[in-house]
């Protein structure tokens, strides 16, 4: 995957997510996951579909942090899930969906991966040590993963998009041209009016006919000399 399918700002948590995508009915800090898995969950250190992937603290992640496995690429790579691990426009808490975790250990083990990092939009340096998988019940099909989600969001509030653009000053009190012409699916600027209406007039000077007529009919001749949108 080159990018996520989608970044939302939601202030979630990793924790949340992933038990709602995997059915892992876990809780507390996600270092406390692998342990408490054990007797629970079957765990081991081969990705599967459905599974978390669990992380120890490390560096300024002291918490840990778990994902969930969405596809299986090849034996170094995965398709994950994931909240709260990329800062993007400066904020954290946001859903990540379908962002590549590559396995970087030696004995391709996934004992240590690095992850999308989509400020980026490209594989992280951090090579992030991994405790391994954890293995749900029963998998999980799309539709439960979804709603299991949708109920999970369901009371929070998404952030507002940032208000539009001001329109420039000199922008806003620029008259506005109308025309008939408007009709045919492109604009026509100032200039190029005004140009039409010299050569206009030139064609009424030569000609007996009624203004208008001849006005109209150059008009026509400028506007099939035009590109066509």
């Amino acid at each position: 995957m080159a990018s996520p399918a989608f970044a939302l700002n939601e202030g979630l948590q990793c924790v949340p997510y992933a038990r709602a995508l995997s059915g892992v009915t876990i809780y507390g800090d996600a270092h406390s996951w692998w342990g408490q898995a054990e007797g629970k969950y079957a765990r081991g250190n081969t990705p599967e579909v459905g599974a978390v992937l669990a992380f120890p603290p490390h560096g300024n992640m002291r918490l840990g942090h778990v994902a969930a496995v969405r596809r299986i690429v090849d034996d170094r790579t995965i398709v994950i899930s994931h909240a709260n691990w990329s800062t993007i426009g400066g904020v954290r808490g946001h859903i990540e969906e379908d962002v590549r975790a590559v396995d970087v250990s030696e004995a391709n083990d996934w004992s240590r991966v690095r992850v999308w990092y989509t400020p980026n939009e490209a594989l992280g340096s951090t090579e992030w040590p991994v405790h391994g998988f954890i293995y749900p019940k029963q998998r999980r099909s799309d539709s439960e993963a979804r709603k299991a989600v949708a109920l999970l969001l369901k009371d929070r509030v998404i952030p507002a998009l940032p208000a539009a653009t001001p329109v420039r000053l000199a922008e806003a009190t620029k008259p506005v041209i109308k025309s008939a012409l408007v009709k045919t699916g492109f604009g026509l600027s100032g200039d190029l009016l005004k140009d039409i209406d010299r050569k206009a007039a030139k064609e009424t000077q030569a000609s007996p006919t009624p203004t208008k007529p001849v006005r109209l009919a150059s008009v026509e001749k400028l506007i099939a000399r035009l590109p066509k949108s």
